[in-house]
C-alpha cells in the first residue's frame, strides 16, 4: 500500500511540475522562446532539489510546451532533452541547493544555441546565442530558482510535501 502511495504522489508531482512548466512558458511566451529569452518556467529546474520527479515533470512539461510554442521537432526533442539533462544532474547534485541549476544552465547553454542556428537559421555567432542563452537561463534557474526554493523551504508544509518522495 506504501509503495502504490509513493507511487501515486511521484505522479501527481510529476504531472502538476510539467503542467506549471507549460503554463508559465505559455503565458510568458513573448520571452521563453527565441534568441534572446528568459524562461521563466526555467525556475522550477530547482525543484529536483525537492524530487526525483522533477526531472520526467520538466522533460515532460518542456517538450509540451516547445510543441504547444510552434517550435521545430528538433527544438521540441533537444530542448527538451536539455532540459532532462539539466533536472537529472541537477537531481544527482541536491546535497547543495546552490549547485542544482548548474546543470541546467549548462545544457541549455550548449544545445539551444545550436538548435537555434543550425533549425531556425538564426544568423548569429553560436557564442553569441550562448552568452544570450546564458544570461536567460542564469535569470531563469539561479535568480528565479533560488526564490522559489526558498520560499518553498520557508513553508513547512510545502517540505513535508515533498519529504514523501524524495
Amino acid at each position: 500500500m506504501k509503495e502504490r502511495k509513493s507511487t501515486t504522489l511521484f505522479l501527481a508531482q510529476g504531472a502538476i511540475i510539467a503542467a506549471m512548466y507549460v503554463a508559465l512558458t505559455l503565458i510568458f511566451a513573448p520571452i521563453s522562446f527565441g534568441a534572446i529569452q528568459v524562461r521563466i518556467a526555467e525556475a522550477l529546474t530547482i525543484l529536483p532539489l525537492f524530487t526525483p520527479a522533477a526531472i520526467p515533470g520538466l522533460f515532460i512539461g518542456c517538450l509540451i510546451a516547445n510543441g504547444l510554442g510552434g517550435g521545430i521537432l528538433l527544438d521540441v526533442i533537444f530542448g527538451s532533452i536539455a532540459t532532462l539533462i539539466g533536472a537529472a544532474l541537477g537531481y544527482l547534485l541536491r546535497f547543495n541547493r546552490w549547485l542544482v541549476p548548474i546543470p541546467a544552465i549548462l545544457s541549455n547553454t550548449v544545445i539551444v544555441p545550436l538548435v537555434l542556428k543550425y533549425g531556425y537559421g538564426v544568423d548569429m555567432p553560436i557564442w553569441l546565442l550562448m552568452i544570450y542563452i546564458v544570461v536567460g537561463e542564469i535569470l531563469g534557474c539561479y535568480l528565479l530558482g533560488e526564490l522559489l526554493a526558498s520560499g518553498i523551504l520557508r513553508r513547512k508544509f510545502l517540505t513535508d510535501l515533498f519529504k514523501n518522495n524524495k
